[in-house]
């Protein structure tokens, strides 16, 4: 008797392979991302600590303040000439450019060092140069993402640029400090370069899918003409989303200075080398990293969630001023990066949601330059006061400033109704999806409360 073969079962959705494994081409790019993320945070953390270690260990604290604001400017400053750049270039060729740019400033960076003794001001230039090329590529990536996955995988590729964009952070940060004291800024910028050269050549190996303009899915929609609204048009018609800004905007000028703070705190108080600094910097990032996993699990409406985080950030900043002990100190910011990460996740798909289609890419540009605007005030800021007060003052500043923004964000009242919700469903939540769970990909870097990555 002959027996036919049964078929074995299929897997279970949940058991099915990660995206950047079954997806070529979204794998290849986000590997490019991943490197051209971890060069960026490797230069900014290496380079700041040799600022306060080494060559201006008198006025330490405004140095690495004024390095960092350097660093962030041009994700401000250019965010117009991006949002037309990505509107109007291919992605494939506008992520190969901006990566293989950072790379020659980075060789050029490390043949200099090599040669010769590096003047402040040539670090100050090759920052302004990274940070101008990766202001280019994280929001030209994200917005590419349609061109690399099926429609059905868009929610999951978010997710997954949320998650690991942590984990290049996490990686750069814990290597800068250390490759500075073991190489030098020649061994940082040659690190850097093969980085985003090693990316640029990724990117060049992927083809693109067209996608569909917004203006005429629009269309496909039902309208005729769907223009994109001003800034202030979109927000004036969206207050809640206004006020949500606004919050994190005052909150990130507390919470990006732990970037300066943290070197300040290791050279003063804990007297520590750059294994100390990667270790400050580690917790941080694994903290974001889990943060980031875990966020659509944390149940609550946005508004409840984001207070408590910005609560409990502020308690754990506190910490460190204090008690001054590593493992302590270790564990605040394992809490402080968990925060950010549940933040980032819950209010970008909270925005994904609520920002009609044909506005995300203004919306996205500017809430960019306006959560980033903090980054360079808060630097120069905390890096004028490290000079005239103690690290641990500096912790505990960085606390108050966040009590105001939590009790603004509890305070701002929930009236919001996503386009199409039926008028049967309570506002606060957007109709038919899970609190938190990823929206699609127009995810810019930075998120909210959670500074420059």
């Amino acid at each position: 008797m002959t027996t036919t073969p049964t078929r074995a079962p299929a897997p279970p959705a949940g058991r099915a392979r990660p995206l950047v494994l079954r997806n070529r081409a979204f794998g290849t790019v986000w590997l490019g991302q991943v490197l051209t993320q971890a060069g960026v945070r490797m230069f900014q953390v290496g380079i700041s600590w040799w600022l306060i270690s080494e060559a201006a260990s008198a006025d330490g604290g405004l140095a690495a303040g004024l390095f960092m604001a350097v660093s962030t400017l041009p994700a401000v400053v250019l965010a117009p000439l991006v949002a037309r750049a990505i509107a109007r270039f291919a992605h494939r060729s506008l992520l190969r450019t901006a990566a293989g740019g950072a790379g020659a400033a980075s060789a050029a960076l490390a043949l200099w060092a090599g040669a010769s003794e590096l003047p402040v001001a040539a670090a100050y230039g090759a920052a302004l140069a990274l940070a101008s090329c990766q202001a280019f590529f994280d929001p030209c990536l994200t917005t590419s993402v349609p061109e690399l996955v099926d429609d059905a995988d868009i929610e999951a590729a978010t997710g997954f640029e949320l998650s690991t964009q942590s984990l290049a952070s996490l990686g750069g940060a814990l290597l800068g400090a250390l490759v500075v004291d073991a190489a030098g800024v020649a061994g940082l910028a040659a690190g850097c370069a093969a980085a985003y050269g090693t990316a640029a050549l990724l990117i060049a190996t992927v083809r693109f899918r067209t996608a569909a303009h917004p203006d005429a899915e629009a269309d496909a929609a039902g309208g005729q003409d769907a223009p994109r609204r001003t800034l202030r048009r979109l927000l004036g018609s969206m207050p809640y989303v206004r006020g949500i800004l606004l919050c994190f905007t005052a909150a990130n000028l507390f919470t990006t200075a732990v970037f300066v703070v943290m070197p300040l705190y290791t050279a003063s108080v804990l007297h520590g080398d750059g294994a100390t600094v990667a270790l400050l910097e580690a917790s941080l990032g694994v903290g974001t990293l889990v943060g980031s996993f875990t966020g659509a699990r944390v149940s609550g409406r946005p508004a409840v969630v984001g207070t408590a985080c910005l609560g409990a950030m502020a308690a754990a900043l506190a910490v460190p001023g204090l008690i001054a002990a590593r493992p302590v100190i270790a564990g605040s910011l394992l809490l402080t990066g968990w925060c950010v990460g549940v933040i980032g996740v819950r209010f970008v798909a909270l925005f994904q949601r609520l920002v009609p289609a044909v506005d995300k890419p203004a919306f996205f540009a500017v809430m960019q330059a306006v959560l980033g605007a903090t980054f360079p005030v808060a630097s120069l800021l905390f890096g004028f006061l490290g000079d005239h007060f103690s690290a641990q003052t500096l912790c505990l500043i960085q606390a108050a400033g966040l009590v105001p923004a939590a009790l603004a964000l509890a305070l701002l009242p929930g009236h919001f109704r996503p386009a199409g919700e039926p008028a049967g469903e309570p506002a606060g939540e957007p109709a038919g999806e899970p609190a938190g769970a990823p929206g699609p990909a127009d995810t810019p870097e930075p998120t909210p409360a959670g500074g420059v990555r």
